[in-house]
Parts: structure tokens; sequence; C-alpha cells
């Protein structure tokens, strides 16, 4: 178990997973302002032993918020289970994500089909008490003030929180790595993959105002926050392009002659061949599968014309 404290009353409390690669790519934020404890993104069942402990240590007795930045397995399947631990916490959620987090059924089985063996190391997604959670469009809580964003793209429940200066950003900009020889960033763009909703989340984010501190869902903290969101958005057109020339020219081994392509030129990229090789191969396997949602959303547009 590893906990980071990136500043002042902030920790990232890392959930790796028995996978290949799956090593500081998911966590969980803890923020304790004062008297007041917000957990955003619990992860996965499988890891909620590991967090109940983390939070043990950190002291926390009690929990006042769980934020969902959007209700996809690995950052919100063990909420329900954390709940049995901290029954009085109120956990924030997209309103198109309630229902299917108060009786996750077709979710699970939507898991299972997209991510097979990887959903049963995440472990069955836990139901949340219909008391426990809600949606608000803001929250006061001892003198802090959130400021919640619908920022739908890499799902269309997804939302970002804004404490002060601070901002939790979920997948909105994509994944990083934190690296010394500088940044790295790689989309999240499954199907179903529209780039005016993406590129629209992006921007929204980008023109705040004073956002000192980056909380990635997927993975760790940035100060750069400019460099984030500029980085991002070059990404999305650059991929985007790479991904309709060989759609059109309908080349063999696609994914594979996307990626090489875009390795060359894309500048959240530049940086892949110093991750370690079992990121390296993670990495590459969900490049890949944002270009299959690209590829569709192409696919699509064109069949409608």
């Amino acid at each position: 178990m590893a906990t980071h404290q990136p500043f002042d009353n902030m920790y990232l409390i890392d959930l790796d997973q028995p996978l290949e690669g799956f090593r500081n790519f998911i966590s969980s934020w803890l923020y304790r302002p004062g008297n007041v404890s917000i957990l955003v993104d619990p992860g996965p069942r499988s890891t909620i032993p590991v967090l109940v402990e983390a939070l043990r240590q950190a002291g926390v007795k009690t929990l006042d918020y769980i934020f969902l930045t959007h209700i996809h397995i690995d950052h919100a399947g063990g909420a329900g289970l954390l709940l049995e631990h901290y029954p009085d916490a109120q956990v924030i959620c997209h309103p198109k994500g309630i229902r299917h987090m108060i009786d996750p059924a077709r979710l699970w089985e939507g898991s299972q089909k997209v991510l097979g063996k990887v959903a049963e190391v995440y472990g069955e997604i836990a139901p949340i008490p219909e008391a426990n959670i809600s949606y608000q469009d803001g929250i006061e809580i001892g003198g802090i003030d959130v400021q919640v964003y619908e920022t739908p793209g890499h799902a269309p429940h997804h939302l970002c929180y804004r404490i002060g200066d601070i901002l939790f950003a979920g997948e909105v900009a994509g994944v990083h790595y934190p690296l010394d020889e500088g940044m790295y960033i790689r989309l999240a763009t499954p199907p179903p993959f529209i780039y005016d909703v993406f590129m629209g989340s992006i921007e929204k984010m980008a023109a705040l105002k004073n956002v000192a501190h980056l909380c990635l869902g997927h993975y760790g903290y940035c100060r750069d926050v400019e460099g984030v969101f500029e980085t991002a958005k070059q990404q999305l057109n650059n991929w985007l392009a790479a991904v309709e020339k060989h759609y059109q020219a309908g080349t063999e081994n696609f994914e594979e002659s996307v990626f090489n392509e875009v390795i060359k030129t894309d500048r959240g990229l530049a940086h892949f061949h110093a991750l370690p090789e079992d990121i390296q191969a993670r990495e590459k396997y969900f490049c890949f599968n944002s270009f299959k949602g690209m590829r569709a959303y192409l696919k699509k547009k064109a069949e409608n014309g």
C-alpha cells in the first residue's frame, strides 16, 4: 500500500491491481480540509480493503462525501462496499449513473463483456443504498464550496469537481503517468466516442481560471494544468486525423498502423518509450481501444451522411 501527499490536506492512495502493468494506474483521492473528509473515486471492489486500511492509517473516522467522477468499475465499483465502513457518507454521482449504482446488475454484466478477466479481478460492483446516493450541482460543507461540472466524453456520466484551486479531473483529459523526463498523456476515448462532446468537455475544463492543482483519476497529480489540457486537445485532433487516414485507406493491422504514426508526432506520447515495459504494454492496449472508438465514430458519421 502506498499513500502520497502532494500538498497540504491532499492524499493520493494507490490501488494497484494484480495484473501486468496495472500499477501507478488506479488511485483514490482523499481531501481533508479542516474537519471535512472527502474521498474521490474509491476504486474497484478488490481494493476496498487497501483503501479502508489507508483511511484508518490517516485517522479518518468518518467520510462526509464520496465523489464519483464516473461509474466505470475501476472508479466506482467498490463504493457500495466502502459504505459498509462509512455508512453516513453521501455519494455524489451523475444523474445518469445513479440507478446503475443502486442496482448495478447491468453495469456489472457490461463490465464483464467489455473487460473480461480484468473485470473479474476488479470484482463485482457493489450496490449503493438509494438513501446514500444523489446528484448535486453545487455542494457546501464546513465552509468548503464544491463546484460540479458535467463533462461527458470519456463517459456520458462523467463529472469533474472543483474545490478552490483544485480540480478533480477524472479522465476528462485522459491518462497521465509520472515521469522525470516530461509529461505523458494518453486519451481514453472508448466507444461510444463523439468528437464534439469529448473536445467540448476538455475545452470546458481548460477554460477554468486559477486552477493550480490537477488531481487525475489515472494517475497522479499535475501542476502544469494548461499544459495537460493543451496536450489533450492536440492529441485528440492528431489521433482522429490518423484514425481517419488509415480507416479511409483500409489499412491492414489498423490499430498498430495508427499507433506507429501517432507515436512519431504526438506530444502526449513523446515519452512513451521512457515508460516501464509493463506500463508500455498496458498503455498500448488502451491506445488501441481508443482508436477503435474513433473508428466506430467515423463509420457511424459516414453512415449518417
